[in-house]
Parts: structure tokens; sequence; C-alpha cells
């Protein structure tokens, strides 16, 4: 009889193996990519390339949709009130799921009214001018703003944006009072900021990377914990004598009470298209920074930062 069982306990695990292998959910329309800002900016150019990367992986097409405005939230709040099915994920880890909650109250909760599922890049933040602009350093920028509180402008992409809280940060540790100019995303900062419309602005490498390769750009600082591998020349605000670290990410959830089979079975999908020659492109095209981390993590990292910003702002 032993005998006989460890035969029958071994063929039923090599069936179970490549059933439990299999996706156990199958998306039965296009998986919509909603993403909280204009087309061009960081979240979307990420949104874009894992579409590319991962829907050979999916039997139905990944679809990039812009719901931009209000620092990410009006996409956000649309998708904490759908089904979920796995039908509708957030582009979230951004201002929408950090800074902006920090800022002040939303219609949804950035720690329960979704379900991370994976974290695509993490997006260090850059403070730039453009190379024929008013300051060739940050000191001098911050100098300027000393002197005439006020009048030194930058541009971010919206109120309570991760954008913005960076210039809220350096102003309370320089004690320096900025000019603030809201736009819906990266790319409008950036067309700002090359017309001359503002003095300064909060990018990710992603979003100026032709323009900085170009020599068009002057990145001043890094709001890092350290410099990083695509500006190695360029300080973080620590090294410049500000305590400013905050750091962009991007990634995928849905809303609250997605099922364990629904995240698994996209989380594994999603994964296998960030290792594959499209998604490795994108990085190394844009300087983009890989941040993977599965959904526990991926929360574990978005709660870390809206604690922490929320405390610095509340101070204030």
């Amino acid at each position: 009889m032993t005998g006989r069982r460890g035969f029958l306990a071994g063929a039923a695990a090599l069936l179970a193996g490549p059933a439990a292998a299999q996706p156990a959910w199958e998306p039965a329309r296009p998986v919509q990519l909603i993403v909280g800002f204009a087309p061009g900016g960081g979240a979307d150019l990420a949104a874009r390339a894992i579409a590319e990367s991962a829907t050979p992986f999916f039997p139905t097409p990944l679809v990039v949709i812009n719901r931009p405005g209000a620092g990410g939230a009006i996409a956000a709040q649309a998708v904490a009130g759908m089904v979920p099915d796995g039908l509708n994920l957030l582009v979230g880890g951004g201002s929408e799921s950090t800074s902006l909650p920090a800022f002040r109250e939303l219609p949804y909760d950035p720690k329960t009214s979704f379900r991370a599922i994976i974290r695509l890049t993490r997006q260090p933040l850059l403070v730039v001018a453009k190379r024929d602009g008013r300051f060739l350093d940050l000191r001098a920028a911050v100098e300027a703003a000393r002197r005439d509180p006020g009048a030194i402008s930058h541009a971010s992409s919206g109120i309570g944006s991760i954008y913005h809280a960076v210039f809220v940060l350096l102003g309370q540790a320089a004690s320096v009072e900025w000019l603030h100019v809201p736009f819906s995303g990266g790319a409008p900062s950036l067309q700002a900021l090359m017309a001359g419309t503002v003095d300064l602005a909060v990018l990710a490498p992603e979003e100026m990377a032709g323009l900085a390769a170009a020599g068009e750009i002057r990145p001043l600082a890094v709001a890092s914990e350290e410099r990083i591998p695509s500006h190695r020349d360029v300080p973080t605000m620590r090294e410049l004598g500000w305590d400013v670290v905050a750091e962009n990410m991007k990634g995928l959830c849905g809303p609250a009470g997605l099922s364990d089979a629904v995240a698994r079975s996209i989380h594994d999908r999603v994964r296998r298209g960030m290792q594959g020659p499209a998604w490795a492109n994108f990085l190394q095209r844009t300087n983009a920074m890989d941040g993977y981390l599965d959904g526990p993590g991926f929360q574990a990292a978005m709660d870390a930062v809206y604690d922490a910003l929320r405390r610095t702002i509340r101070r204030q």
C-alpha cells in the first residue's frame, strides 16, 4: 500500500505542477492602466512601457488611459470606486498615493482603498533649470528666493503632487518661499521650463532624458539619499546642506477587494514583462530605475513616503 500511495502522491504532484503554474484568472477584455497625469510624463511613460512589455503575457491587451487632473487624485478616486475585477488598474505610487493625501483630505484612503500589486520603477526627482536660465546651481536659486520671497518660480505636476512636495520640503529646510506654478503632469512642466515660463522644475530622469543628453537642461540637485547612476555629477540636497529626501515610484494597484488569485495573476504576468527586452530597453533609453517590489512591499514603500511627508507637512 505504501508504494501505491507514494506512486499516487507523486502522480498527483506531477499533474498539479503544470496546472498550478497556469494563471488562475483570465481577463475577459482589455485591461485598462489608468494614469492620473498627462501623456508624456513619468507615469505615462512607465505605463506605456509596461503595457508593451507585458501584453504578450495577457490574453487581451493592456491599454493606457490618461485621466489627468488634481495631482492624480481624479484617476485614483475613479479606480477606488471600480469593481475589483482586475480590468481597471491604477498606475499609482506617486502623488496620488503619497504626497497628495498628506496635503489634504481626499475621497479615498491611500492605505485602504487599493490593493498594491507590483512596483515597476523608482523615480529619483531632480530639481532642474534651463541651460540658459537664471541659475547655475541650486544654492544660487535659494539665495535669490531668500532675497525676494515668492519671486522664484517652479513648476510641478499639481498642487500636493510629489513634485510640489519637493519644493515644499526644500522651502522649509532652507527657510525660503517659492512661487508655485502647477501643471497637469511632468510633460507640461517641462514645456513651461523650456519656454522660460518658470525658473525651475522637478522632473524624473526619464521625463527629461533627451533634453538633458542634449545639454538643454541643467540638473541642479537630486532629492534622493545618494547620487543616482544616470547623473553622478549632480549632488543630493543633503550634500548641499538641506535634509530633503523624496522619491517617486510607479506601480500597479487595483481597487480594494481585489482577490488573491487576480492580484497574483496580474503580478506574475507583469513581472514576466519586466524581465524581457522591451522593459530593459525602456529603462536604458530613459534612465529610469527598475524598482520591482511585490504587492506588500510596494504598499509598505508607499506608506513610508506618505507617513514621512504627512509628519513634515503638518508641522508647518
